[in-house]
């Protein structure tokens, strides 16, 4: 059954950008493995094409259509397009619930042979996941049946995405000091920048920097924080004394803070992996972190209620169990708990613990494989449809 997936022409993706960076990094590495490791023809439909140019650089901003690295991608603009049967593809993906154009449905209703259907839904650690993994929604007026796909961190979902040789590259790279110093100096990293303990900083707004770096720049430990440019703004320029313009960077006690470019995706990688510590947000982000082997602190993207609260939570059930630093900081920075003057303690413990918890990362690592990749298993259980 999966020869007749491999064989199939064409599949659709349809991503709406809510998160500004995290939707569109999914599915672009989503479809550059379905693409490359697969196969696959991949149409890739999206509806902001300046946040996607910030991660790759190759895309035109002013295209209606273009190919970018061998995929089709089209400028997702309105709900209204007319669409020929040709035009539909053999299997139809839609981002995290993300309203697909009521006309295509109508096509794919059309067709001889009904194309595969799923919804690609968001990564969450909460139990409920298992139990609605794989399972079909008809459509309630035509003779189609979409399938919910749950990424994970169990066999029971559809695990987490990771290309066939990430796992190879990172290690050639870590094993050769000369290419990660060429890499850091690359972004206007000193060499004696270089020999502080390095922390990439990638969050939203509203994270309590002020209270980070006042502990970092207070402490023993001699830190470089690399700051992509355009995050965090106002804290980073605070911290700073001028603009946060590319290059810009200030030495206060023992934290050196430097502003780097923001990072086409495999760039972004490569940072995770030079790095001591990783401070990273959303859901694109948070993953790369756990492939990077490195520790890392996860600000969730934020929802009404403080739903993400709960999502945050239970994720750190599953993977902090053995450092209750690692989770107190991480609920402190997502305003999931106060920090009841426990700030420095913590912070400046977490550091000291950086080893141990590097360690507690190779464990985790090593469990997520065995789930599997997402995409391999996602084709998998389309050839069981087929």
């Amino acid at each position: 059954m999966q020869q007749q997936i491999q064989q199939t022409t064409t599949l659709a993706l349809f991503c709406k950008v809510v998160d500004n960076y995290g939707d569109i990094g999914i599915c672009w590495r989503f479809a550059r493995q379905l693409a490359h490791e697969h196969g696959i023809a991949v149409n890739l439909w999206v509806d902001d094409l300046v946040s996607f140019k910030r991660l790759c650089p190759d895309v035109r901003t002013d295209r209606v259509a273009q190919i970018v690295d061998g995929i089709d991608v089209t400028h997702w603009r309105d709900q209204n397009g007319v669409f020929a049967p040709q035009e539909i593809a053999d299997i139809v993906i839609e981002f995290f619930g993300c309203d697909i154009p009521p006309g295509y449905i109508a096509r794919m209703a059309q067709r001889d042979t009904r194309p595969l259907w799923f919804n690609f839904e968001g990564l969450s650690a909460e139990e409920w996941v298992e139990g609605c993994h794989t399972l079909p929604s008809p459509h309630p007026s035509y003779s189609l049946t979409k399938y919910f796909f749950f990424p994970g961190f169990t066999n029971k979902t559809g695990g987490l995405m990771v290309e066939r040789d990430l796992r190879h590259q990172r290690q050639q790279f870590l094993q050769d000091p000369a290419q990660v110093a060429t890499f850091l100096s690359g972004l206007g990293v000193t060499n004696a920048e270089q020999d502080n303990l390095k922390i990439s900083l990638f969050c939203y707004p509203h994270a309590p920097l002020t209270s980070l770096f006042t502990t970092w720049k207070t402490g023993n430990t001699a830190i470089t924080c690399l700051v992509p440019e355009g995050v965090a703004r106002e804290a980073v320029e605070q911290f700073l004394g001028q603009t946060a313009t590319l290059g810009a960077h200030a030495t206060h006690g023992a934290l050196t803070l430097r502003v780097i470019p923001f990072l086409p995706q495999p760039d972004y990688d490569r940072l995770l992996w030079a790095c001591d510590l990783n401070f990273v947000r959303g859901e694109d982000s948070f993953v790369r972190a756990q492939w990077a082997n490195k520790p890392f602190i996860w600000h969730i993207y934020p929802q009404d209620e403080n739903l993400h609260h709960i999502k945050l939570k239970a994720f750190l059930l599953r993977y902090t169990a053995k450092t209750a630093h690692l989770s107190r900081l991480a609920l402190i920075w997502n305003d999931a708990e106060s920090a009841n003057n426990e700030w420095d303690e913590i912070s400046r413990t977490l550091l000291d613990e950086l080893p141990e918890i590097t360690q507690m990362c190779t464990e985790w690592e090593q469990e997520m494989l065995k789930n599997g990749n997402f995409s391999t298993n996602l084709l998998k259980f389309a050839a069981t449809l087929a």
